[in-house]
């Protein structure tokens, strides 16, 4: 099963992006903030990242060149 981290700070936002994947059969992991969606990446490595780029405290663009 594939893994998708969604990172989003509005949680009826995630909650509705995690249903509608979920339903298509793919695991999904939450994160709503930077520190959260880098601690998840450094568990596990998913096989894709939906990730806002306007998020408290630091930019999804930060996230994604790390």
């Amino acid at each position: 099963m594939s893994r998708v981290l969604v990172v989003e700070d509005e949680m009826a936002i995630a909650e509705l992006i995690a249903l509608n994947l979920r339903h298509s059969g793919f695991e999904v992991v939450l994160a709503h903030d930077a520190e959260v969606a880098q601690a998840e990446i450094d568990k596990v490595l998913p096989d894709l990242v939906l990730l806002d780029w306007m998020l408290p405290g630091q930019s999804g663009l930060a996230i994604a060149k790390r």
